[in-house]
């Protein structure tokens, strides 16, 4: 199992060749060799064992190469590189594709690029966690602020047990475990929960844990940035996870597990515009993000594969600040 370079066939989009570089697209700005100067890394981890373990609809290892598809036609505004680093394709032994997806992003991260993850599954969360906590731990002195907070956009807590397996519902069960074994604090806050796909045993284990979170229906402004500004006071570096299933199924249809309420786009763009302002402020560093769940073979008109695009284009803007 090894990390694989993209097609660059997927990068295919408008040329506005008479406004020159002003009229620049996605497809126009990417390159497929890591650039001298930092910027914006593009991993995808192209994985539906997760999914299938924990009885999903089969088709999120499609993902990635659809949302390549989806981004390439922006325009770009960013004063950043963006370099495709390719994928990681997993086929029957996904904690070996996950490790060689966290070694690619401790890799990039050293390298002083923002790593933006494409899913594939949710078990991309444990992949990108354990990327981030080894470029942290390699990178840190003894006593230097080390301390990792994950955010995510889910309508579940994706805190299962294995049985047996791990899989796109216990990723961040792992890291919960991981933390307790290196005596690091457990920071995890979910945005857009929905109490009729999470049972009492799972708001149980959020309890236990100290996890932050609001729910589809209480999800605006004046829930979330307070809950997530107390987040960020014991934070020193941010990993952001936007599951596609915390949207509403009718602008979402093509994800692995399609959510009859969820919430709305701009909640999660407001939010994410909000943590940049705040992570400036507290100078915690937002190093990674990542977009899960894009399941190709169940999305209409590419609904859901547009509005990924239009969320990584959210994430870039926010950091390119």
């Amino acid at each position: 199992m090894m990390l694989e370079p993209t097609d660059p066939a997927l990068w295919q989009g408008r040329e506005d060749i008479e406004d020159g570089t002003a009229g620049y697209r996605w497809h126009q700005k990417v390159q497929f060799t890591a650039p001298i100067e930092s910027g914006v890394a593009l991993l995808g981890l192209a994985s539906d064992l997760g999914v299938t373990r924990n009885k999903g609809r089969a088709g999120a290892s499609q993902g990635p190469a659809a949302l390549r598809r989806a981004m390439a036609n922006q325009a770009w505004h960013a004063a950043k590189p963006l370099f495709d680093a390719g994928s990681v394709t997993v086929d029957t032994h996904l904690a070996a594709g996950q490790q060689v997806y966290a070694d690619e992003v401790s890799r990039l991260l050293k390298q002083g690029h923002f790593v933006l993850g494409l899913g594939g599954g949710h078990e991309i969360g444990w992949a990108s966690y354990q990327g981030v906590r080894q470029w942290v731990d390699s990178a840190s002195a003894a006593g230097a602020p080390n301390t990792i907070g994950i955010v995510n956009f889910d309508a579940h807590f994706d805190l299962r047990q294995p049985a047996p397996d791990t899989s796109s519902g216990t990723p961040f069960r792992q890291v919960a475990e991981h933390c307790q074994q290196i005596d690091q604090p457990f920071n995890y806050a979910c945005i857009g929960i929905a109490e009729t796909s999470n049972t009492r045993a799972l708001f149980d284990v959020a309890t236990a844990h100290q996890v932050a979170y609001t729910t589809d229906l209480n999800s605006n402004n004046e829930t979330i940035q307070p809950l997530l500004r107390n987040f960020l006071n014991d934070v020193d570096y941010l990993y952001v996870t936007i599951c596609l299933d915390v949207l509403p199924a009718a602008i979402a249809p093509g994800v692995s597990a399609p959510a009859a309420f969820g919430i709305a786009p701009h909640v999660i763009v407001d939010t994410l515009h909000w943590l940049a302002e705040q992570c400036q402020q507290t100078g915690t560093r937002w190093v990674m993000a990542d977009i899960a769940e894009l399941s190709p073979p169940f999305d209409i008109d590419h609904r859901t594969a547009k509005l990924a695009a239009r969320l990584a284009f959210e994430i870039v803007q926010c950091i390119a600040k």
